[in-house]
């Protein structure tokens, strides 16, 4: 018999995660070649831009991973946006991912009311387009390749 059960546990969770990882690395030759190298870490990168009196006004949050960097979050303050500082953020991420890290391509994900158009004016093309994600709201992931 079966029983279904609804429970946050962090234990069970963490179990299944190693259990997919496990299933996924026997499925997949090229995870199995990613285990256990550097380029199977999660390496963080964050980035910072403060004023002059130390007040963060804009940021940058991502990590890399097989060769890819990851945009987890970029945010500018409403009085510096469109002076090009989110710009120089993510030029600065993604030469420290192509030059430091190896990395050959960013992904990042957005929101229709976020920054899609900024991104794609970076380089970026989108591959996924969600709708409705919240309902009303129209979520994108966007790629580039940082080196060939």
């Amino acid at each position: 018999m079966v029983r279904i059960e609804t429970a946050v546990d962090k234990a069970r969770r963490a179990l299944l995660h190693s259990r997919l990882r496990e299933a996924n690395t026997a499925a997949s030759p090229a995870l199995r070649a990613l285990r256990d190298t550097p380029l199977d870490r999660e390496n963080p990168l964050q980035l910072w831009a403060l004023d002059d009196s130390g007040e963060l006004i804009a940021g940058l949050d991502a990590h890399t991973w097989a060769r890819w960097l990851h945009i987890n979050l970029l945010w500018v303050h409403g009085g510096y946006r469109g002076a090009g500082l989110g710009s120089q953020l993510l030029a600065a991420a993604e030469e420290e991912a192509r030059t430091g890290r190896d990395c050959r391509s960013s992904r990042v994900w957005t929101w229709d009311f976020q920054a899609p158009r900024f991104y794609r004016r970076c380089g970026y093309r989108v591959v996924c387009e969600l709708p409705d994600y919240p309902e009303g709201v129209t979520e994108y992931t966007l790629v580039k390749q940082l080196r060939t």
